[in-house]
């Protein structure tokens, strides 16, 4: 099982604040620190927080690096796909619909989103590289 649920809201809701629980885990933080951190970003960036370049923006701001996924067969690279293949590090992953952080190879999310496939993921730059 490669899923670990994880929901730092603080009223335990489970919809619409996919991004701030993936970004609170990304950034270590708690979930009131990551939903202000991607207000402040809209406000700068004159946009919504739940813009993906909005909260994109505040990832590239934490040494976050985007990468695409390859096209090679749509709707076949999954979230479980990306963590065997990732089996080191912190990522962040976009499914066009969700955003789900993944940790060491494990996703961590409210629901097991391990099927969902992916458009795209932030890697954290470490001094080491990726």
């Amino acid at each position: 099982m490669r899923w670990i649920y994880f929901n730092p809201n603080p009223m335990y809701n489970r919809v619409g604040d996919c991004t701030i629980r993936a970004l609170s885990l990304a950034f270590d933080q708690d979930w009131d620190s990551t939903y202000w951190d991607i207000a402040v970003e809209g406000y700068i960036l004159k946009d919504m927080p739940s813009s993906n370049a909005v909260w994109g923006e505040l990832l590239k701001k934490r040494g976050f690096i985007q990468y695409p996924i390859r096209n090679t067969c749509p709707r076949c690279y999954t979230v479980w796909d990306f963590c065997i293949d990732h089996p080191k590090g912190t990522y962040v992953l976009h499914t066009g619909t969700h955003v789900v952080t993944v940790k060491d190879g494990y996703y961590y999310d409210t629901w097991d989103s391990g099927d969902e496939a992916l458009l795209y993921y932030f890697a954290k730059e470490t001094k080491d590289g990726l």
